[in-house]
C-alpha cells in the first residue's frame, strides 16, 4: 500500500500542470473512480478540509489522504510523492528557460499549457460544484464568495470563516428538530410535498 501510494501520487504530481485546482479532476477520477478511496462525499470533504487550511490545495489533498490510508506514515509517502516532480521539474526549468526563453516554440507551448491548465481549472469547478451545491442557499453563498473575493478583493480567509460559520449555524437551527420538534430545512433534496404528508396522516385515523 506504501508504494502504491508513492507511485499513484507520484504520477499525480507529474501529470498535472496548472497548480492544485488542476489537479482536482484528475485526483477525483483516480481517488474516487479507479482507486475507490474515497466516496463521492468524502472527496468534498478532502478538497474542503485542504482548502481552508494553509499550504498548497495539492500537498495538502495528498496529506489528508494518505493519512486516512495509513496514517502518519502515509501521509509522508503521499506528501514526497506529489512534490517530487515539481521540485525537479522547476530546478530544471530554472536551469534551461533562461536559455531558452525568447524560443518561440517555447513561448507557445507555454500558452498552450496555460489554455489546457484554465480548462482543468473550469472542469474542477463543475465537478465540485455539481455535487457540493445542493441548496438555493449553497448557490447564494457561492456567487457572494466569488464577488467578495473576485472583485471585491476581500480577503479569502474572511469568506471561509464566514462559510464555516454560517454551515454551524445551520446544523444547529436543524439539531433543535430534536428537542422542539421544528426545522429549517435548506435541502432542496428528500422534500416530501406538504399535502402528500397531511394525507398520509389523514389515512392513519380512517377506521
Amino acid at each position: 500500500m506504501y508504494l502504491e501510494l508513492f507511485i499513484t501520487f507520484l504520477k499525480l504530481g507529474l501529470f498535472t500542470i496548472g497548480g492544485g485546482m488542476a489537479m482536482i479532476p484528475l485526483l477525483k477520477d483516480e481517488m474516487v473512480n479507479k482507486k475507490k478511496w474515497l466516496t463521492e462525499d468524502e472527496m468534498l470533504d478532502c478538497l474542503s478540509i485542504s482548502q481552508g487550511l494553509p499550504g498548497v490545495i495539492a500537498v495538502n489533498m495528498a496529506t489528508y489522504i494518505g493519512y486516512r490510508k495509513k496514517g502518519p506514515a502515509g501521509s509522508l509517502i503521499a506528501t514526497v510523492g506529489v512534490i517530487i516532480p515539481s521540485f525537479v521539474a522547476i530546478i530544471l526549468v530554472i536551469e534551461v528557460l533562461e536559455q531558452v526563453s525568447g524560443n518561440l516554440y517555447v513561448k507557445g507551448a507555454i500558452a498552450g499549457i496555460k489554455a489546457v491548465a484554465t480548462g482543468l481549472i473550469l472542469l474542477a469547478t463543475y465537478q465540485v460544484g455539481s455535487h457540493a451545491l445542493k441548496s438555493a442557499l449553497h448557490y447564494i453563498m457561492a456567487i457572494t464568495t466569488f464577488i467578495a473575493v473576485g472583485i471585491l478583493s476581500v480577503n479569502a480567509v474572511y469568506a471561509i470563516i464566514a462559510g464555516c460559520v454560517i454551515g454551524i449555524v445551520i446544523k444547529f437551527i436543524n439539531n433543535r428538530e430534536q428537542t422542539e420538534g421544528w426545522k429549517v430545512d435548506f435541502s432542496e433534496k428528500n422534500k416530501e410535498p406538504k399535502e402528500m404528508v397531511e394525507m398520509e396522516d389523514g389515512n392513519e385515523h380512517v377506521d
